[in-house]
C-alpha cells in the first residue's frame, strides 16, 4: 500500500524536519525547495507545505490528491484561490508568525522619521554636521493602526510603552486589548485626520484595493507620518508621491509597493521625507521555527485527527 505524503517546499533544519516526521510517521515527508526533490512526488502528496511557482500545473489537476496547503507568507492574494476553492483544497497562512519582526520594524521607522536618523545617516556618509530641524517626539502621540491582526495588535501593545493613544481599524471593529477605541473600515475617514501615524497592515483583497489614494491622504493631517507594510497594492502610489510631495502629509515608510522591486526611476527613492525597504520587514531568525512549530504542526494534528485545521484557515470569500 502506499504511503500517504507530505511536502514541505522549503531547505529547513533537519530537526524541524523530524518534528513533522514525528507526527506523519506512517507518511513519507518530502522536503526540500529544489524542483527535482518534490515533482515526482507531487501528485500523490496530501500536504503540500511552502509554495513554488508552477506547482499548480502539477497539484491542480483532476486526479491530484492535495487536501491541505499550508501558506509559508501571511499575504495569500498571489497564490491561485479560486482553483483552490473550485478543488475544494484547505487552505492556511502563517499570519502571525511576523508579529515581533514587522511590529520592530513599524516603530524603527516611525522613530527614524521622527527623530530624523535617516537624514542623519545620510548626513553621515556626507560628513556633514547639521541639526536637520529635528524637533518631534513620538511619545504621547495618537496612532490609527489599520488592520488589527497578530501584527497590529503587537504595535498597539508597543504603542502603549510610548504612550501613545491607539486607534484601530478592522472588519469587526471588535474591541481588543491595547487598542483605545477600534472602528470599522467604514470609517476609516472619521479617525484620520485624528492620527499622527497611520499604519498599513491590512492583507490584499478586493475591498483593500488603492483603499489609500487622494482623499484619505487629504483626510490625514500635514505632520502625520504613514507606514505600510501590509501590501503595495492597498495604497495608489502614484497619490502617495503627490501626497509627499506637496506636504499633505510629512513623510512616510514603506516595506511594500505596488510594483516589486521599486522601479529605479520611481520618485520615492530621492525623496528625503520617504525610507524605503525592500518587502523585508518580517524576515527573522525565527520565521520557519514558528511557523513550523505554532502553525504548521497544530493544523497538521487538527488533519490527522479529522478536523479542519485550526490556525489560520483561509477564508476564500474574504481573501485572506
Amino acid at each position: 500500500m502506499q504511503k500517504r505524503k507530505m511536502i514541505i517546499a522549503r531547505n529547513i533544519d533537519q530537526q524541524l524536519a523530524n518534528k513533522v516526521q514525528e507526527i506523519i510517521s506512517d507518511w513519507e515527508l518530502i522536503v526540500g525547495r529544489d524542483q527535482a526533490i518534490w515533482q515526482e512526488h507531487i501528485h500523490d502528496s496530501e500536504i503540500i507545505a511552502g509554495w513554488i511557482s508552477g506547482m499548480e500545473n502539477y497539484c491542480l489537476q483532476p486526479h491530484s490528491k492535495l487536501r491541505w496547503f499550508q501558506s509559508w507568507s501571511a499575504g495569500v492574494n498571489a497564490y491561485p484561490l479560486d482553483q483552490f476553492e473550485a478543488r475544494n483544497v484547505l487552505m492556511t497562512s502563517a499570519s502571525g508568525v511576523h508579529a515581533y519582526p514587522i511590529s520592530e520594524t513599524i516603530f524603527a521607522l516611525m522613530l527614524a522619521l521622527t527623530r530624523k536618523i535617516h537624514t542623519f545617516v545620510q548626513n553621515q556618509a556626507a560628513k556633514k554636521w547639521h541639526n536637520a530641524g529635528l524637533k518631534l517626539e513620538m511619545h504621547e502621540k495618537t496612532i490609527g493602526i489599520i488592520g488589527v491582526g497578530a501584527i497590529g495588535k503587537e504595535t498597539a501593545k508597543i504603542a502603549k510603552a510610548f504612550g501613545m493613544t491607539v486607534l484601530g481599524v478592522r472588519h469587526s471593529a471588535k474591541p481588543t486589548d491595547f487598542v483605545d477605541e477600534m472602528y470599522a473600515i467604514e470609517q476609516l475617514a472619521d479617525i484620520l485626520p485624528r492620527c499622527d501615524y497611520v499604519v498599513v497592515t491590512l492583507p490584499l483583497t478586493n475591498d483593500t484595493y488603492h483603499l489609500f489614494s487622494a482623499e484619505q491622504f487629504q483626510n490625514m493631517k500635514p505632520s502625520s507620518f504613514f507606514i505600510n507594510i501590509g501590501r503595495g497594492e492597498i495604497v495608489n502610489e502614484t497619490d502617495l508621491i503627490n501626497a509627499l510631495k506637496n506636504n499633505i502629509i510629512a513623510g512616510a515608510g514603506l516595506d511594500v509597493f505596488e510594483t516589486e522591486p521599486l522601479s529605479t526611476d520611481s520618485p520615492l527613492w530621492d525623496m528625503e521625507n520617504v525610507i524605503v525597504t525592500p518587502h523585508h520587514a518580517g524576515a527573522t531568525e525565527h520565521y520557519t521555527e514558528r511557523l513550523i512549530e505554532t502553525i504548521l504542526i497544530p493544523n497538521l494534528q487538527d488533519y490527522l485527527n479529522g478536523k479542519t485545521p485550526s490556525v489560520n484557515l483561509v477564508n476564500y470569500q474574504k481573501g485572506y
